[in-house]
């Protein structure tokens, strides 16, 4: 039986553990953290919508079900050509067959960054929001901001849907709690069109959005830093706030950018279609893979990274590592699937997103919405654990 090591516990780790289970390779999976944390409703944490702990899945529980070895520990070393991994704890792995990475990727940082949270950050993020949002809620009164930024190094490393629905979400908390002239909400962004790779008719809703809803929108600035209670942009004006959620760029995870592995400009693991890591030279092994954020994605200008993305590379990958072993079949790349699809909630509502080279629609579902992603929550739990049966392209 050959042996796979997985680097990463999130979408993209714990899908591709899974279906090499259902291959019976060997597997390890390494994590950081002893859960699965379900990133896309963590934005009802901070509102109290859905608790903490639902939004989390023990990987000793996916261990059970699914039979890999699961070794919770911080990678801080990869010497890649030479089959090492070492860890926080000291343990080195090696003698593996395959090596899968997907870590993840790290945050930009901007002078001030201690000043914000983000929704995307640590899972303990959602508890600090939750936390704040509950501390302006006792006061009565305040201001707001909310924004996200990209790497100008690499364009799908940014995460600015997540941004809009905690806004929108927090919108629909101040309104149920009947204090919403109490409070001002901003939007901000340095590009002057947040949501442009959404498509035309997006951009229009979301503007409707801001409008109907009376959110400030402070757009197309550089943002030169962050204090306690302000982010200041590169004219030097300021955005009072007594609270600021901000969704920094991505950047390569720094493991990554120190070991000898391909990298591109930003950080991100350079690979082919087929997930295969491209080393520079003939000397790299070609057993070593990239998925999800942790790669370099190739594509349109509008490509970003997403969980279902990082779940087709996942299972893309399985499935070429069957064909390579087996000496039979074709490969699968993920080009042919990057899309931008998610479910935009609002918290009494939401919008169906969906982009690709052709077109780019996103469709009104009042409130139906907002309970279609609710069991879709239950649905990656239930079906991570086996309960019920993985529906197709979900």
């Amino acid at each position: 039986m050959k042996k796979v090591t997985i680097l990463g516990g999130g979408f993209a780790g714990v899908e591709a553990a899974i279906y090499l289970r259902k291959k019976e390779y060997e597997v390890t999976l390494v994590s950081d953290r002893d859960f699965f944390f379900i990133y896309p409703t963590s934005i009802w944490v901070p509102t109290r919508d859905i608790a903490y702990t639902d939004n989390c899945i023990q990987l000793k529980a996916l261990q059970e079900v699914h039979g890999f070895e699961l070794i919770v520990d911080r990678v801080v070393e990869i010497r890649a050509r030479a089959g090492h991994i070492r860890l926080q704890s000291g343990r080195e792995l090696s003698g593996y067959d395959y090596l899968i990475l997907a870590m993840g990727m790290d945050k930009l940082k901007l002078p001030g960054i201690e000043n914000t949270v983000s929704i995307c950050g640590s899972p303990q993020n959602s508890l600090v929001i939750r936390d704040r949002i509950d501390n302006l809620l006792a006061m009565g009164r305040g201001r707001i901001a909310m924004g996200f930024a990209g790497n100008p190094k690499d364009k799908s490393a940014m995460r600015g849907g997540p941004a809009f629905e905690m806004l929108f979400n927090v919108h629909n908390l101040l309104r149920k709690k009947g204090v919403l002239e109490n409070f001002e909400l901003t939007f901000f962004a340095p590009m002057e069109k947040p949501g442009a790779r959404l498509g035309e008719q997006a951009l229009g809703m979301l503007k409707s959005s801001f409008d109907r809803l009376n959110i400030h929108r402070r757009f197309g600035k550089k943002i030169k830093r962050f204090e306690k209670d302000a982010v200041i942009f590169a004219d030097e004006s300021r955005l009072e706030a007594d609270f600021i959620m901000f969704i920094p760029g991505g950047t390569g995870h720094k493991v990554i950018q120190s070991s000898d592995l391909p990298t591109n400009e930003a950080g991100f693991v350079l690979i082919n279609d087929y997930c295969q890591v491209m080393f520079d030279s003939n000397d790299g092994p070609d057993t070593i893979y990239a998925v999800g954020d942790t790669a370099a994605l190739e594509g349109p200008e509008w490509r970003a990274k997403q969980g279902h993305l990082a779940e087709v590379m996942a299972r893309n990958v399985v499935h070429n590592i069957v064909v390579r072993d087996q000496g039979k079949g074709t490969p699968k790349g993920y080009q042919e699937h990057l899309n931008i699809l998610c479910v935009m909630d609002s918290g009494s509502g939401a919008a169906f997103v969906y982009r690709n080279d052709k077109r780019g629609v996103m469709l009104p579902m009042p409130y139906f919405g907002h309970w279609l992603k609710k069991a879709w929550c239950h649905y990656c739990r239930l079906s991570k654990m086996d309960k019920i049966p993985r529906l197709p392209c979900m």
